[in-house]
């Protein structure tokens, strides 16, 4: 099938303060724009947050509150935004559960109502999971070329585990730094570099999973409709969600430092 039949396909990117739909903001956007005859149109432009960029952020996407300065803010592009994807169908790489949200929000504040009725979507991120699925199945035959057999019992799960952590040490002990993901410097060579990679997967985490994590030196909530806000801010304005973390189904580590919070003692990074 072609990319678009009937009306435009726009592919689109949002590099942002943050992954809070309700507080961050867009800080650029990428479109790019299929016609139905296949010719193409790019355009990016970086916007003025009005808000604080923080360092994880810009650690990111590699931009800083002075690159965005003098750039116009969200409001001031809205209107021909608006205008410039109407009659156009979406498409991203998981823009269901982020993009398209934060675009929709970003909408809501220069008061526009967008909507993706009538909007067909593409998202490569969908199409990727579903066609290739990351589950235990798939890794045993992607690192041991097996198809696994009594899958989802115990043993063998664990037994093909083994294999698959076997076949990732021959598969990438031989790859040189061009061959490895952006945020990949070298693969692990000893169990002490093994562990500190696989903690990697959320440097910024306070608790075991991740509930609460670092933005720069302050502990934040990173879940639920309060994902984003500071601890601090948290225990003051709304210390019920803290009462209601300690009686809630919560890993103790969790539970510890709401109690702390609400005792007014908060996480250090050291």
């Amino acid at each position: 099938m072609e990319l678009t039949d009937g009306r435009p396909l726009v592919f689109f990117d949002l590099e942002t303060t943050g992954t809070n739909i309700q507080t961050d903001r867009i800080v650029e956007i990428t479109v790019v724009k299929v016609m139905p005859d296949g010719t193409r149109e790019v355009k990016t432009r970086r916007l003025n947050p009005e808000m604080h960029i923080p360092q994880e952020a810009s650690d990111v996407h590699h931009i800083t509150d002075e690159d965005v300065k003098d750039a116009p803010t969200f409001r001031q592009i809205s209107k021909n935004l608006f205008i410039y994807l109407e009659g156009c169908d979406l498409g991203g790489y998981n823009i269901v559960k982020f993009d398209i949200p934060m675009l929709i929000r970003e909408f809501s504040r220069a008061g526009l109502s967008f909507s993706t009725e009538g909007r067909r979507i593409v998202d490569a991120f969908v199409i990727y999971s579903r066609m290739e699925p990351r589950n235990l199945s798939a890794a045993y035959r992607f690192f041991c070329g097996k198809t696994m057999t009594n899958a989802h019992s115990a043993e063998a799960d664990t037994l093909a585990t083994v294999e698959i952590y076997e076949g990732q040490l021959k598969k990438y002990a031989d790859w040189k730094p061009g061959d490895f993901p952006e945020s990949v410097q070298h693969f692990p060579q000893t169990m002490d570099e093994m562990n500190e990679f696989c903690k990697s997967a959320m440097p910024d985490a306070i608790d075991a999973n991740g509930r609460f994590r670092w933005r720069e030196n302050e502990a934040i909530v990173a879940f639920g409709r309060h994902s984003g806000t500071p601890l601090r801010k948290l225990a003051v304005e709304n210390p019920e969600f803290l009462r209601w973390l300690l009686k809630a189904d919560f890993p103790e580590d969790v539970k510890k430092i709401a109690s702390d919070a609400l005792a007014g003692k908060f996480p250090e990074r050291k």
